[in-house]
């Protein structure tokens, strides 16, 4: 997420971004990443997606408030505070892809993942070949609960570019978790470990293709039970 100066008003109806919420959204981060742990960023780097998919899982701060888990309206309240800066900035310059893209990040981690599917969207409208962009837009309709398009748009990104670690990471993950496509799943993890050959966590990927023959006997198109 883009670290930007926000325009404060002498209002005193409009909410200041605190520290508390601040940290609070940054305990969200984290529990939306430890959830959805196996997913790693279209945008990460090879070594920052390794260290995503093996990260242990700390437990959370259970005696501090601020780390007791938000509602829904409370994340998106404070989704769109911090969106709120760079939404104003987007006034002046709305084909700005990175500032698009990074709105999508602040809605997409605070799991109001249709808001950020649209600023995804718009995003690649001006940069559609942008493979990070799409790998994450994809993963973010997966949360929604649409498995199909999320997979079109893994393949679209690979299409721009075909060796990408980290949409093909994901692309794995949905056509198993989504699909019970093992043959598909496998064959994308194995096109990653091809074609990545120093690829960081590769241990993960061997992990995650030695769980998936569990379900070998599976039909696809069954869904499998979500990861832990």
């Amino acid at each position: 997420m883009t670290d930007t100066n926000r325009a404060t008003s002498s209002s005193t109806n409009n909410e200041q971004w605190t520290s508390v919420q601040a940290y609070v959204l940054a305990v969200i981060c984290l529990l939306v990443g430890i959830a959805g742990g196996w997913f790693i960023r279209g945008s990460q780097s090879p070594a920052a997606a390794a260290e995503t998919a093996t990260a242990p899982s700390p437990a959370p701060a259970m005696g501090n408030p601020a780390a007791q888990a938000p509602t829904p309206a409370q994340m998106q309240k404070m989704a769109d505070t911090q969106a709120a800066p760079l939404i104003e900035k987007l006034k002046a310059d709305p084909a700005n892809a990175g500032l698009l893209a990074n709105i999508a990040n602040i809605y997409y981690d605070t799991q109001q993942y249709p808001a950020a599917i649209d600023y995804y969207q718009r995003a690649l409208k001006v940069e559609p070949a942008n493979a990070g962009v799409r790998t994450d837009m994809a993963t973010a309709y997966w949360y929604t609960g649409d498995a199909d398009t999320a997979i079109a748009e893994f393949q679209k990104s690979l299409s721009y570019e075909p060796n990408k670690a980290n949409s093909l990471f994901n692309l794995g993950i949905v056509e198993w978790q989504g699909k019970m496509d093992i043959n598909k799943a496998t064959a994308a993890w194995q096109k990653l470990l091809d074609t990545n050959p120093n690829y960081e966590g590769k241990d993960k990927v061997l992990e995650l293709m030695a769980q998936v023959k569990k379900h070998a006997g599976v039909k696809p198109g069954t869904p499998a039970k979500p990861l832990q």
